[in-house]
C-alpha cells in the first residue's frame, strides 16, 4: 500500500514538474494573414494580443472578433500538441483524448 502511495506521490510530483515547464513555453496562434495574433503560454494563459491597426480602422467588429477567435483557437491547438509532446517525452506513449498531437 505504501508503495502504490508513494508511485502516486511521484506521478503528481512529474506532473507538477511538467506544469513548471509548460508555464515556461510559448505557442502563438495567428488568423487573418498574421494581422491578429495571440501568444500564450503553455499553460493556456494568453500573454500577448496583437491587432493589426487597419482591421480597427475597418470599424467590421464581427469580422475582428472571428478572427480573434480563430487566432485564439490556433494557439490553443498548439498548446494542445506541446503539452501532448512534453507529456510523451516524459511518460511515454501515454494518450489522452482531448490532448491530440
Amino acid at each position: 500500500m505504501f508503495q502504490k502511495l508513494k508511485q502516486f506521490k511521484d506521478m503528481r510530483d512529474q506532473a507538477k514538474q511538467i506544469q513548471e515547464t509548460l508555464a515556461q513555453e510559448s505557442c502563438e496562434g495567428s488568423a487573418g494573414f498574421g494581422k491578429v495574433k495571440i501568444t500564450m503560454n503553455g499553460a493556456q494563459k494568453v500573454t500577448s494580443t496583437f491587432i493589426d491597426v487597419s482591421l480597427l480602422l475597418s470599424g467590421d467588429a464581427t469580422r475582428l472578433s472571428g478572427l480573434v477567435t480563430d487566432a485564439i483557437n490556433d494557439a490553443m491547438q498548439k498548446c494542445h500538441k506541446l503539452m501532448a509532446e512534453k507529456m510523451k517525452d516524459k511518460f511515454g506513449d501515454f494518450k489522452m483524448p482531448e490532448l491530440k498531437g
